[in-house]
């Protein structure tokens, strides 16, 4: 299976070790899902957990730890594809609940489909 964590997933992995988003991480790192993310995500990622209460929440090493396990084992495609932005204006993804053969579901959903 293949999967495309939020940031705000990969950040909430980081910020709460024993929540659901950290659950999620672990399992990619088991192995029970390749992760998709791009460097535009990386990008994304670095500059919100640079920022001060994030940065209070968590270590800086944890995070750069996780940017480099992602650059380095996670599948990056060489283009994104086009993207219907949802309609919601708080840009809730799930709102959309699909995106061309891709289901859009909650970290909740995905870890109880992958036994976490």
């Amino acid at each position: 299976m293949r999967v495309i964590l939020d940031t705000n997933i990969l950040l909430s992995g980081l910020i709460s070790p024993s929540g659901v988003p950290a659950r999620l991480i672990d399992a990619w790192l088991d192995r029970r899902f390749i992760l998709i993310s791009h460097p535009l995500q990386l990008d994304e990622f670095r500059a919100v957990s640079r920022r001060e209460k994030i940065r209070a929440l968590m270590r800086p090493s944890e995070a750069g730890r996780l940017v480099n396990q992602i650059a380095a084992l996670a599948e990056m495609p060489d283009r994104l594809p086009p993207v219907e932005r949802s309609r919601d204006p708080r840009d809730d993804l799930l709102s959309l609940k699909r995106h061309g053969t891709s289901k859009i579901v909650s970290a909740s959903s995905l870890a109880a489909e992958i036994g976490r």
